[in-house]
Formats: structure tokens, C-alpha cells, sequence
């Protein structure tokens, strides 16, 4: 068992370019801010021991609008690459007394501090951990500093997924009651966030 004191560090990735949406989702209305906005504030409820945030497409809208304090801002110019090469450069800003990160999308603001605090506690020795909800994997995924090295090669879009697949029972499914959180690509999810929010 890894010790209970552990520190680890949120890495919050919104460094996307919408395509898909068309406008940056970074910056779409949510509750009472923004949709980052939201991701932010929870990742400023835990006590993690460091908190970075990976911007690229549209990153000087989103510093301009966004609220950043706390957080050590990573610019990815190679977004467009797919999100590995986010996960890549903030795993590199990561400090070096730091035992491990825990991964948040920032587009899926539905994601809660209970979870988090659940997936760290369950997540043993294990390399990662990712949580099981009712319909299936999904974040936040808690990764070891030893898996860094990989995570740093990683390329494309699925990358750490990928990695999940091949640590097989190695990685840590830790249960966590209801739906995997929505996240954001297109004008549907945004409407169905929205309704599923009221």
C-alpha cells in the first residue's frame, strides 16, 4: 500500500480546439461562470499539492476570461495532435516531490470531490486507477509518477486509454455509483449538460 500521505497533483487538460463544437467549450456558459470555470473550482476544493492546467487551442481567450489563479498554466502547441500530448507536457511540470497526478477533462465539470477522494483511496499500489461507474470507465484517473515515463510517449487521441488497456489488471477500477459524467464535444452534449444540470 502506498502511503496515505501521498501528494498528488490535478491536471486539468483544456487545451482542445473544439473542432467539433466550432466555439471554444472552454468558454461556454455554465452554472453560474464558465464550463472550465467549474472544473477549476473543484480541482481549488481538493487538497492537491499542486494544480496544472494545459491550455493550447484558444488559450488566450481562456486566459483572458477564465480565472486561472492557483493554478500552473502548460501551454501544449501541439494540440491539435490529440490530448496524449497534453497529458505529455503537464506530466513534465509535475514537481518532483510529488507522487502522482490525478487527471481531470475540463469540459466535464459533473465530475465530484467525493470521487476524487474515493479513486485515491481505493486506488492500492496500483499504477493507475480509473473510475467504474454504473455504465462504465471513466475519469478522473489517478496516475503513479511511475507511469510518467509512458505517459510521456503517449501520442493521439486515446493514448492513456491505450495504456489503461494494455496494464490490464494491473490498473485499479475503483466503483463509484452512478453515470459516467458527461463531457463536452459537440452542441448536443452541451444541451443535454445543460438540462442535466437544472
Amino acid at each position: 500500500m502506498p502511503p496515505r500521505d501521498a501528494r498528488f497533483a490535478a491536471l486539468v487538460l483544456a487545451a482542445g480546439g473544439s473542432s467539433r463544437l466550432g466555439r471554444p467549450k472552454q468558454l461556454l456558459p455554465y452554472g453560474d461562470g464558465l464550463l472550465l470555470d467549474a472544473v477549476l473550482d473543484l480541482a481549488r476544493g481538493v487538497p492537491f499539492e499542486q494544480r496544472i492546467l494545459a491550455l493550447g487551442g484558444y488559450a488566450d481567450e481562456v486566459r483572458a476570461a477564465v480565472d486561472t489563479g492557483g493554478f500552473e498554466l502548460v501551454l501544449n502547441d501541439d494540440y491539435t495532435s490529440g490530448c496524449s500530448s497534453s497529458i505529455a507536457a503537464a506530466v513534465r511540470a509535475v514537481h518532483d516531490d510529488v507522487d502522482g497526478a490525478v487527471m481531470l477533462l475540463g469540459d466535464q465539470p459533473g465530475v465530484r470531490a467525493e470521487t476524487i477522494a474515493a479513486v485515491l483511496e481505493g486506488r492500492g499500489a496500483a499504477p493507475i486507477a480509473v473510475t467504474r461507474y454504473d455504465d462504465g470507465i471513466g475519469h478522473p484517473f489517478v496516475l503513479s509518477r511511475a507511469t510518467f515515463p509512458a505517459l510521456g510517449m503517449l501520442r493521439g487521441d486515446r493514448g492513456v486509454w491505450k495504456l489503461v488497456d494494455r496494464l490490464g489488471a494491473a490498473v485499479a477500477r475503483v466503483r463509484v455509483p452512478g453515470p459516467v459524467p458527461r463531457d463536452v464535444d459537440d452542441e448536443e452534449d452541451y444541451r443535454a449538460l445543460l438540462a442535466a444540470s437544472l
